[in-house]
């Protein structure tokens, strides 16, 4: 009995869910720099994720700080440009993260009853594929 009270402590504690990534606006940023390899503008990206200069600026220096993202600033048509990519490590611990999203999922659905349909599970119109 003392094993199977040791095996459940934490199941639903999350660790994956990395505190950096874990806020609205940095999951935005990270998503869109993840899907646009050659990076994107602060511009672009601000608009992507409707964000002000200062909220941008504020969320990309924690992501910064993170090693998640890295900022290049320079020049194009004598303005400045800032260019915003995702870094190796930034799009490792970014899929790690979903990985865990996805298991707060199936652990929901599971708890929730939700219909199985072609081995997939959804909740709130979200379907995933059953590990």
């Amino acid at each position: 009995m003392k094993d199977k009270v040791a095996k459940s402590e934490g199941r639903f504690a999350y660790e994956g869910l990395d505190r950096v990534i874990h806020e609205r606006a940095r999951l935005s940023i990270l998503t869109a720099l993840v899907t646009s390899p050659k990076g994107l503008t602060f511009g672009d990206l601000k608009q992507l994720c409707a964000l002000t200069d200062g909220n941008l600026s504020r969320h990309l220096s924690v992501l910064e700080e993170g090693k998640m993202v890295e900022i290049s600033k320079g020049h194009e048509r004598n303005r400045p440009l800032t260019v915003l990519r995702i870094t190796g490590s930034g799009r490792k611990r970014y899929l790690e993260y979903l990985a865990t999203l996805e298991q707060v999922v199936r652990d929901a659905a599971k708890v929730m009853g939700e219909e199985k349909s072609g081995g997939r599970i959804g909740v709130g119109g979200l379907a995933v594929s059953r590990a």
